[in-house]
């Protein structure tokens, strides 16, 4: 199922959609879509209250659409996870994967504006599927415990500012959590309806030319493997999102151009819809 928020920043109303695209006002059922939500059973019980006819119907013509998921206890990102991205940078493929972290509040709607921070030099885009947690993860035995964690999927671009994560000195996290630097959406869509994730075709357009035209099967860690690892260190709770690395066509590896204030980023991710960016000035 394609579930959204729809709304003004901070007043969305939780919604989802039916397989003809109607939108359905979830708000009664289970509040928002956040953490204690998706612990506590949400987007089932919406699910049984969308096929029994119970949801009131919902118009989004004109409306913003938020971020799919309200209010995430944190942002686990993968870097270099896609071979093709790793040659493109010159790194060699990790052992292991890289992780670093990106603060919560980073993450806006799909199509909220992207602002480019004072000083920046080399601000870059990322296409990248996103994965939101559903229930507690810690120490999972193996990857097969990854897919019961695994409440849906979403695109999210992985904005970085590069002269800030690479040049200033430190970790990557100064080029990395510049404020609006994770929108996400516009839909978590649930594991039934995407299908295997490592099947996913991804492309990312910097006004109207296309940089990235990349697949999930490239990926150097799978999504299962990600979340198994992750719970080895952190303990994602419901809620959280990891994103999982993208493909090759940045402008780091393309050797620019990076983004500046008026460009316009379009995101798309099979099955995962469609995202559109306009970038301003901090």
């Amino acid at each position: 199922m394609r579930f959204l928020r729809i709304g003004a920043v901070g007043a969305e109303r939780p919604a989802v959609l039916d397989e003809a695209g109607r939108c359905w006002d979830v708000s009664g059922v289970l509040g928002d879509i956040d953490g204690a939500a998706l612990a506590d059973g949400g987007l089932d019980r919406a699910a049984r209250a969308l096929a029994e006819g119970k949801l009131p119907e919902l118009d989004p013509a004109g409306q913003r659409i938020g971020a799919p998921i309200a209010r995430p206890g944190k942002v686990a990102c993968i870097g270099l996870n896609y071979s093709d991205h790793a040659a493109e940078t010159g790194a060699n493929p990790p052992a292991e994967p890289v992780l670093f972290l990106k603060t919560s509040d980073t993450v806006i709607g799909p199509n909220d504006e992207v602002l480019v921070p004072r000083g920046s030099e080399r601000t870059d885009y990322e296409v990248e599927l996103a994965v939101v947690i559903g229930a507690t993860a810690r120490y999972l035995r193996d990857e097969s415990e990854a897919a019961a964690v695994i409440a849906g999927y979403a695109i999210a671009n992985d904005v970085s500012e590069r002269s800030f994560q690479l040049d200033r000195g430190g970790q990557w996290d100064k080029g990395k959590c510049c404020e609006t630097f994770n929108p996400l959406g516009p839909w978590l869509v649930t594991p039934d309806e995407v299908g295997d994730p490592q099947r996913l075709g991804m492309r990312l357009w910097v006004n109207g030319e296309q940089r990235q035209d990349g697949t999930t099967a490239n990926m150097i860690f799978g999504v299962h493997h990600i979340i198994w690892y992750l719970s080895q260190f952190l303990v994602l709770r419901p809620g959280d999102v990891v994103n999982t690395g993208t493909p090759a066509g940045v402008a780091l590896g393309r050797g620019g151009p990076f983004l500046r204030a008026g460009d316009v980023v379009e995101l798309e991710i099979d099955r995962l819809g469609r995202a559109r960016q306009v970038f301003g000035a901090a």
